[in-house]
């Protein structure tokens, strides 16, 4: 058992900074609804079919994700701060302010890119390297040098922009991310790696503080200061935790937690370039939550959906790093194919019963 696990003394700073993390997102979301107002930070939902809800709604709930994360982490976390924690951090802020920008007045594409790329670029000059990768297929660990840079640059904007793509539904985006931000926190605890358990428990908490203000029907939802930041961290998390280890299973971790964002924005830009559009600059209405919806199901039922297979998935990576046994993952995984099964058996029961519904609605002869 990892030593700060056993001593209560480097404990429990991690559990007052998911807490304290949780009560000021809960406390602070009040009234940054009132602030989008105030700024005109409103999401119209007939700019596009893409949008889910009916009515104008506040945008910017990201900033009290942001908040609760900040002051949690600047309270009970400075003693694991260091020179990649701090480049994290600032790094969160620019990504923020940015997709504050964004979420006011709605900047181009290659802008938001643009200042992602900043918010990237200070960690990995701070230190952050995904140096070091497990061989897949076995063998020595593969090591990058410095290819690691632009590598670790392009991981933390992929990963950026793929919570930001699934933040489509009330209440997905900060939930997907809650329990894979939980899933890393359990790795970080059981590795001994209490900066990214910090970083990942005040996470944790600001999407639960965020998260009753969220849910459908939502009073306001996080915008791009919120999604943007969350994938920020949810990268760079994984790369200070997850990224570190030799054994061949590691690999397999990150991708199992950050499953549905990553699987989300990789079809998404296949279709897109499919289609001969730009896959950086063209939104569609494609998306996985999309296409639940469009199967008949509701926001609450698409939501639960999604919430079950990254809970899968985030248990999967656990079970996968604390044992080694790729039997149990494929059992869960088996788990994860009944629930897709379940899904689907019931949306055809359901086809059947409005087909029948409306035969016996027809008009009589």
């Amino acid at each position: 058992m990892p030593e700060f696990i056993s001593d209560p003394e480097r404990l429990l700073p991690i559990l007052f900074t998911l807490a304290a993390a949780l009560i000021v997102s809960f406390a602070v979301t009040p009234l940054v609804r009132l602030l989008a107002g105030k700024v005109g930070a409103i999401d119209d939902p007939k700019r596009d079919d893409r949008r889910m809800h009916k009515a104008p709604m506040p945008r910017l709930g990201g900033l009290a994700i942001f908040a609760g994360f900040m002051a949690a982490f600047l309270v009970f976390g400075t003693g694991e701060t260091d020179r990649v924690v701090i480049g994290i951090l600032i790094g969160a802020v620019i990504i923020v302010v940015v997709g504050a920008i964004d979420d006011i007045l709605t900047l181009p594409w290659y802008v938001k890119l643009s200042g992602q790329l900043a918010a990237a670029a200070v960690p990995v000059i701070s230190g952050l390297r995904a140096d070091i990768f497990t061989n897949p297929i076995g063998g020595d660990p593969i090591t990058f040098e410095l290819l690691s840079i632009p590598i670790t640059v392009l991981w933390i904007i992929g990963i950026t922009n793929a919570v930001n793509l699934i933040d489509g539904l009330d209440g997905l985006a900060a939930g997907v991310s809650g329990i894979a931000s939980i899933s890393m926190l359990v790795i970080a605890l059981a590795t001994g790696n209490p900066a990214a358990a910090l970083l990942t428990a005040a996470l944790a908490g600001g999407c639960l503080g965020f998260l009753p203000y969220n849910f459908n029907p939502a009073r306001l939802i996080m915008g791009d200061c919120g999604a943007l930041f969350l994938g920020y961290i949810l990268a760079c998390s994984s790369i200070l935790g997850l990224f570190k280890f030799y054994a061949v299973i590691s690999f397999a971790i990150p991708f199992l937690i950050l499953g549905i964002p990553i699987f989300d924005t990789a079809a998404a830009f296949f279709r897109r370039l499919a289609k001969g559009k730009n896959p950086l600059s063209t939104p569609d209405r494609g998306h996985v939550h999309h296409r639940l919806i469009d199967m008949g199901f509701s926001q609450k039922q698409a939501v639960a959906i999604l919430y079950s297979v990254s809970a899968v998935l985030g248990l999967s990576a656990v079970v996968l790093h604390i044992s080694g046994e790729l039997r149990v993952i494929v059992l869960l995984l088996a788990v994860l194919a009944c629930i897709a099964f379940y899904i689907g058996l019931v949306r055809k029961n359901k086809k059947d019963k409005e087909s029948g519904k409306a035969e016996d609605d027809g008009p009589e002869e």
